[in-house]
């Protein structure tokens, strides 16, 4: 124990950024990668970390930790190892940066540094490709919920959604990202920063993870690593890392889903969702598989909660939007501001409501005075998206006022669909009703092991209650 304490306090003297509880899991990344060395080379890092993330990302990390070309140094020690993880998994928005910087090559204590956009956009794209390696090698229930069912991760999105991500870094006009411009982005940008802190997390992670299901290390030479060995070494738990992807449900019986959406899709519009609606997806309709039947939809969405609604149009556009409420038939507008529309081809945007007006959804079938079909945003001849009645036809305007930023979704305004997706987000509503018919269906029903309890007892169940039975 007195080992163990002496090791722990040099540990904290040497690193103090880190909290306590990080000690362990940091200094065991390093023994594992430096080969219990008080120093690591370049080339045994990327022995271990090498294949779990983009190799772009990979030349980032070695500039931060070595220095760039023609200044690199030979070895990197624990603090500066220590630094890199504690900056990108939990550091401020100044350390953020300072990675930033120092993985492109450039100085952190200049205000005056001026960026390339592309080179911004390119480590962007490095961060969302390793995420979602990150997210496979991981293989959580959520992902496997998806992959299971056919779908799949696509190289070209995942640059599109680094675009999607990256793009506003710079004022308009310029391809220039100066520190303040970069500050302003982060501080604007979640999704990237849940990104990056989970990729770091997963590299300083997964060795602890494999390392522990390891009873004895052997080293090249067949013997014992001199870890195993370590009477202060400190086993680590395994950790769960949480992702941006929700729990797929209702394609249990269906193990090759014709989607037409990849997972990166997927994510990004999940992780604009409210965070109520985050942890699961829930099967309502597809077009390919229920048929394209403007009533089948409409039976399959009503009352069913907040929902997205996916559409792709015959150009292979692809968009739609977040509906806030249960569906139901009526005149009037529902939902609140927190309805989205958004687009996934050729670009991935989102739209959040302006406060202009709230015409956020709208369904209604059978009338002769108001429109017939399903609305997200705007109003009758300017839907920000609009499904008609007669199945097959769409629009979506060129402006929309119920929603700011809005541009044009669909390749032309008036379209043609191809297929339509929707999903109920969240936990599914229970009505008060339902809830009560409930309770009293399983009072009556029962399960084999109640009705046998209550026979050995004696008794019988009737739909008035328990009554002893009659004696013969």
């Amino acid at each position: 124990m007195g080992n163990l304490a002496s090791s722990s306090t040099k540990l904290a003297e040497k690193c103090p950024m880190l909290e306590k509880s990080e000690l362990p899991l940091v200094a065991s990344s390093f023994r594992l990668v430096s080969k219990n060395s008080d120093k690591c080379k370049e080339e045994d890092l990327m022995k271990f970390w090498g294949s779990q993330m983009d190799p772009r990302l990979a030349q980032y990390i070695t500039n931060f930790l070595f220095g760039p070309l023609g200044s690199r140094a030979g070895f990197v020690e624990l603090p500066r190892f220590a630094e890199l993880y504690v900056y990108t998994v939990r550091g401020t928005r100044d350390e953020r940066i300072n990675v930033l910087l120092c993985s492109l090559g450039q100085s952190p204590d200049s205000e005056s540094t001026e960026i390339a956009y592309p080179l911004i956009k390119e480590y962007v794209e490095a961060v969302v490709s390793s995420y979602m390696r990150a997210i496979r090698l991981e293989g959580g229930p959520e992902f496997k919920s998806w992959e299971s069912r056919g779908f799949r991760i696509v190289k070209e999105c995942i640059q599109k959604l680094a675009e999607s991500l990256a793009y506003d870094v710079v004022q308009q006009g310029t391809q220039k990202v100066t520190r303040a411009d970069a500050e302003r982005w982060l501080g604007l940008n979640p999704i990237f920063l849940k990104m990056l802190e989970h990729v770091f997390s997963h590299l300083y992670n997964y060795r602890n993870v494999k390392n522990s299901s390891d009873e004895k290390r052997k080293d090249a030479d067949g013997d014992e690593s001199k870890a195993s060995k370590r009477k202060e070494h400190v086993p680590q738990q395994e950790v769960v890392l949480h992702t941006m992807l929700p729990l797929c449900e209702g394609l249990q019986y269906m193990p090759d889903y014709p989607a037409f959406t990849d997972l990166s899709q997927m994510l990004f519009v999940n992780a604009n969702l409210p965070t109520a609606q985050q942890n699961k997806w829930r099967f309502l309709f597809s077009s390919q598989i229920h048929g394209e039947s403007f009533s089948t939809l409409l039976g399959r969405i009503v009352d069913q909660g907040p929902t997205v609604l996916i559409v792709e149009d015959s150009n292979g556009y692809i968009f739609g939007g977040y509906a806030t409420e249960s569906w139901a038939l009526g005149p009037n507008y529902l939902g609140n501001d927190t309805s989205f529309l958004f687009t996934l081809r050729p670009k991935m945007r989102t739209f959040s409501a302006s406060g202009y007006n709230d015409h956020y959804q709208y369904l209604n079938l059978h009338q002769q005075t108001m429109p017939n079909g399903l609305g997200l945003g705007g109003q009758h001849n300017y839907w920000g998206l609009w499904l008609d009645s007669e199945y097959g036809e769409g629009e979506c305007s060129e402006s929309c006022t119920t929603f700011k930023g809005y541009f044009q979704m669909s390749a032309t305004k008036k379209f043609t669909v191809r297929n339509v997706e929707v999903w109920g987000v969240g936990d599914k509503p229970v009505k008060e009703n339902e809830s009560e018919e409930s309770s009293v269906r399983s009072v009556l029903d029962g399960n084999a092991d109640s009705k046998a309890m209550l026979k050995m007892s004696g008794r019988e169940q009737y739909s008035d209650g328990y009554r002893e039975e009659p004696k013969d």
